[in-house]
Parts: C-alpha cells; structure tokens; sequence
C-alpha cells in the first residue's frame, strides 16, 4: 500500500474520533460469480454485464482495464451536523420549477440560500426528478467549500502520454456553506466563482479563464479567458463551457461530475439502476486524517507515488488512460438525461449516473446531437471525512487518489485529471479562506500575467 502524506499529528485526531468505516459482508456477492476480493479481469468482464456502461465494460473485454472489486462502507456518506439538518428541512419545502431552478414551495419563489441535499427524497414518478438529481449533486460538492488546489491534466494516447497541463485553481462558492464558511456578502447574486490560469508548459503559461455562475436561471454563466499572446481579456460565450479546454477532452462543463448550469437543460429521470463505479481504496478501508491548509481550511490528502493511471504504473499492458489503482464498489445510482437548450452546444444528450447515498457522480456519457456516444466521463468517488473537534466535526471528501478521465471513443485517446499533486508540495485544500476581489474581471489579466 502507498504511504501516505500530510498526515502529521492529525493521526491522533482520527484515533481519538474511533469512528472507523463499517465494511458491508465482504463475501456478499455483487454479481454471480463476482463478490469483494475478486479482479474484474478479460477472465470475468462477463459476470459485470449490466453493471457497468458497455463501452467501459468493453475494456475488461478486451483486457485493457483490470481493477479488483471491494466492499463499500455501510456508513457510506456523512455531513456536518447542521448540512444533516437543514436537508430534513428541504425535503418538506423545496421543488424545482418547469425551468429546472429550486424553489420554496411556500412561496414559489427561488430561496435566497441554498443549504443541504435539496431533494434527498426522490420520486421516480415526478416528471422533475432528473433536476433534482443534479441539484444534489451539486449541493453535495459545493458543500465541500471553498478550494485552491493545483491540477495537472493529461492528454493521453493508448500507448502513453502526449502532453501535460498544469493548472492552478480557486473556486469560490456562495451556497451550500456551512455558517461559519458563508460569504457576508453576495451582491451580483452569484452561486459560484472559478478562477483558473496555466502554469505548464510554457506555451500555455499565464493563459487564464474566469467563470461568474449566477443565482438568476435566466442569466447564462458570464466566461471571461485571458491569453498572453493577445495580451487582453475577452468574453466568451457559455456555450464554449462544452468545448474540451485548452487542447484536452476534458471541458469547463465537466468539472468534478457535470458542472454546467442545470437550467440550461431540459432533464429527464431514466431510472434507478445497480452498477459498479470506481473507488478511492483507502476511503473504503476507514477515515483519513486532515491537516491545517496553507490558505485555511483543511489540507486534502494524497500520495504523490500512486500511479492511479495506467501510463504510470510499471509494466502495466493495458490501455495508458486505464483505472490502475482503484477499487470498484457496487452502488445504487440514479440515471439521468440532460437535452441542453443550446444548439450550439457541443453534445447533443448527457447521461448522467450519480449515487443515490453520496450523489457524487460516476458516468457522465456524452451522445452528439445524431445520437452517437462520442465520450464518456469516469468518476472515482471518496466519503466524507471528519475534520475538527471530536464532539462536532466537519466532514468533507478526503483520499489518497482522484480518477477523474474522460475517454474520447471516436478518436481513442483520453484526458484525464485529478490524479495527485502535480509537483511536491502543491496545495489541494477545500473550504479555504478566499478574498472575492481576487474573482474580478479587471485582476483576470494580472493573474494570467
């Protein structure tokens, strides 16, 4: 197993909770013939049918893709104490209206914050079921907070890397914040600020983007990229959110899951299904411990030895983008559809499966506007952490690996991110303290430089 970093005397933090992962039977089959301990291989790809999306499931046909199966947590996901709390709340008075935004059903208007899972109850027969999905979704990973992380993205080939990109992120966000974390302040009515720059290579160095997301459903996402070239700030169109970023498969509206604004398409419920999805290993085996953040907040731990994808794992023989180290759990996943109202847009269908516990997302499958798959998104998820005093902790994700991978099926090649700091010492820290002024349109010049 790799050693972990960042852990220092928080180890004692996480021994004194004594809360420890609650594993599900270990011997309890996930499909005939297939139970935790088990390598889905080319030798057992056919006892996952059904389970996983044909295209990937094709990989472990073929003998591209080999990962071992796991036992998922019973106690899978939890958050803060008052997220718990005002998510009971929600379930009695929140609805999405025929555009997709959230309201309060007392007054049938948008409610001026949003806090907790929106809609933890969900009905397979309301015909807005699939936006409420996606509002959970989100709810979910805004709750982890404010972040500063470096990422590195690489564009891979079935052979072995093409090129890498390193960037450097801050994501500001205004719902979904416990107390403590809640901007004062929100004054263009936003739900979320994204500032991103390039530091490598050196062609990309100083390339900048900023993205404002507005509270108002009719309001589009205001984009703003900087390139060092041109030497001036430009507006872009929202519709570009879909276009793969700088040169890579992986877009602005890929993000964490799917991150683009949910009332710019029209959803639908497909069903409720049991499929495999990938895992952290580590957060399947019990908590990890946090460290104080450089910026504030809570410093995320990773190892910068494991490989997690293929290209990095020695002798490895399957395809380059390949899941090397994790596990695949067994999960309930609500399935859903999203139509952008967009022509311009660049797919013409997503097909979302996000986890009816944690609603973090596994599957983001990507048709064009005729109907044909041309990429399919792949998620690793982790559990909630705790973090802070024993009596009342903060939880939030937490592990050693991210899988975040986006493989082009018409071009055989993939992007993937997420995978571990990107150099030693790179931040990756949520719920940081952030200065809003840093998010003006005027200061994305001097941050691309």
């Amino acid at each position: 197993m790799h050693k972990l970093v960042g852990v220092g005397t928080a180890l004692a933090l996480v021994a004194a909770l004594a809360v420890q992962a609650v594993a599900a039977d270990a011997n309890e089959e996930v499909a005939p013939g297939l139970k935790a301990g088990d390598m889905l291989d080319q030798s057992t790809w056919q006892r996952a049918k059904d389970l996983l999306p044909p295209e990937v499931l094709k990989h472990y046909e073929r003998g591209e893709y080999h990962n071992r199966i796991a036992a998922a947590p019973a106690d899978f996901q939890h958050w803060d104490a008052s997220f718990e709390e005002a998510t009971k709340e929600n379930a009695k008075y929140l609805d999405v209206d025929d555009n997709g935004t959230v309201i309060d059903k007392r007054t049938g208007k948008q409610p001026p914050y949003l806090y907790g899972i929106p809609f933890p109850n969900i009905d397979p027969n309301d015909p807005r079921a699939g936006a409420k999905v996606v509002w959970n979704e989100f709810a979910n990973y805004w709750n982890v907070g404010n972040a500063h992380y470096y990422t590195a993205i690489v564009m891979i080939g079935p052979t072995g890397l093409d090129r890498e990109i390193v960037q450097d992120s801050f994501m500001l966000y205004y719902d979904e914040q416990a107390p403590k974390y809640r901007m004062a302040e929100n004054p263009l009515s936003l739900s979320m600020q994204v500032l991103s720059g390039a530091v490598k290579p050196s062609d990309l160095n100083g390339t900048a983007s900023l993205v404002y997301r507005y509270r108002d459903p009719s309001k589009r996402d205001s984009v703003w990229t900087f390139v060092p070239a041109l030497r001036r700030v430009r507006a872009v169109s929202p519709a570009n959110r879909s276009d793969g970023l700088l040169g890579s498969d992986i877009s602005q509206d890929d993000g964490h899951f799917f991150d683009g604004k949910p009332e710019d398409f029209t959803w639908k419920l497909v069903g409720l299904r049991e499929g495999l999805r990938y895992a952290d290993p580590k957060t399947i085996e019990g908590y990890l411990p946090f460290t104080p953040g450089k910026s504030g907040g809570w410093s995320i731990v990773t190892d910068p030895e494991a490989p997690t994808i293929g290209y990095r794992t020695p002798a490895w023989k399957g395809l380059a983008w390949a899941p090397a180290d994790p596990v695949l759990i067994k999960r309930k996943m609500w399935v859903v559809e999203g139509v952008p109202k967009d022509k311009y847009y660049l797919y013409g269908k997503l097909e979302l499966w996000a986890d009816t516990e944690s609603w973090i997302g596994a599957w983001n499958r990507k048709y064009g506007w005729d109907g044909q798959l041309l990429a399919t998104y792949q998620i690793s998820t982790t559990r909630n952490n705790p973090a802070g005093p024993q009596q009342n902790p903060e939880w939030l994700w937490n592990g050693i690996l991210a899988y975040q991978c986006v493989e082009d099926l018409k071009h055989n090649r993939a992007s993937c991110a997420g995978s571990t700091r990107p150099f030693p010492g790179a931040e990756m820290a949520r719920r940081v303290q952030l200065n809003p002024a840093m998010f003006e349109s005027t200061a994305l010049q001097r941050f691309g430089k």
